[in-house]
């Protein structure tokens, strides 16, 4: 009988040695071999695997398929090994993600939304939320390349942050000096709780290990709940993932108030997003009647100066 734990690392190991990246396997996986053991179990079964899917509430089933997704990865990897380890079948926890017109946070949302991150207990958490939610407010970045940002990430010379584990490769994020200045505040006040730090990772919990993806999830629906935050049409509440979007609609707003070629500036932002291509940034166009109006609008001037 082979123990999990133990595969874990040579199986991390192998398929990182063949392009993937396993963010959020590398914290997951460990996660569900202390849920095992809990249960006295020493092999994966899909009833523990179900159950420790399901666990985290105020959730999507999209985000409960996707864990279940890595347990399944892992334990078609340990029946290589031993023949005896349960797979969950592909199709147990059906969830699609529909693309649903995403929530545009303004200006005094993200202030409110920061507000109720400032009142969180203890007041590290409070500064941990704060200066996540206002870093990915003015990057575009997505949770998990968020979440995975160690502090030498942040190249405070060059106002960039390299963005290692993400979804098409690494790629550099300009920031501004004043986020550059947020960040150095919030790992000095991070370093006056933990002098020997506990791990690289840039945004902690309040044990100084790396915080993860459960801990948001459960904690960001009542941030937006105390802001007084609702969502929209088929959007019953502003995600986390919406702040990447309001950044990417920001941007486009402000080069057609510039009046600049939005055009010839869309590769910069698919750069900057992480995105295969422009078509998916351009998706955004679509989303916002502010954007639409202003484009619209700048059409008619156009028009108007035609012979």
């Amino acid at each position: 009988m082979t123990d999990p734990r133990a595969a874990i690392d040579s199986y991390l190991a192998l398929r990182r040695s063949l392009g993937y990246q396993l963010t959020d396997a590398g914290w997951l996986l460990p996660d569900f071999i202390d849920y095992l053991h809990r249960h006295g179990a020493e092999q994966v079964s899909t009833e523990l695997a179900l159950e420790w899917a399901t666990q985290p509430v105020n959730t999507s089933p999209v985000w409960w398929r996707q864990r279940l997704n890595v347990v399944r990865g892992f334990a078609q990897y340990l029946r290589t090994i031993d023949p005896d380890t349960d797979v969950p079948p592909r199709d147990l926890l059906p969830a699609h993600q529909q693309r649903v017109a995403p929530y545009l946070y303004s200006e005094t949302d993200l202030a409110a939304l920061m507000a109720a991150a400032r009142s969180l207990m203890p007041p590290l958490r409070a500064a941990t939320y704060e200066t996540f939610i206002g870093l990915l407010s003015v990057t575009g970045l997505r949770l998990g390349e968020g979440l995975a940002l160690d502090r030498d990430d942040v190249d405070r010379d060059h106002q960039v942050l390299r963005v290692r584990h993400a979804k098409r490769g690494g790629r550099l994020v300009p920031v501004h000096e004043t986020t550059i200045r947020a960040l150095q505040d919030y790992t000095e006040r991070v370093d006056r709780y933990f002098p020997k730090p506990v791990t690289p990772a840039l945004f902690v919990s309040i044990r100084g290990t790396r915080m993860n993806k459960d801990s948001v999830h459960a904690t960001f629906p009542r941030l937006i709940d105390q802001a007084g935050l609702k969502g929209r049409g088929q959007r019953p509440r502003p995600r986390v993932h919406d702040l990447r979007h309001a950044f990417a609609v920001r941007q486009l707003l402000d080069w057609h108030r510039q009046g600049v070629d939005v055009d010839t500036r869309i590769p910069l932002l698919t750069n900057v997003l992480g995105h295969r291509d422009p078509i998916s940034t351009y998706w955004y166009l679509h989303e916002s009647p502010e954007l639409l109006a202003l484009v619209a609008q700048r059409l008619e001037t156009v028009a108007g100066q035609l012979p």
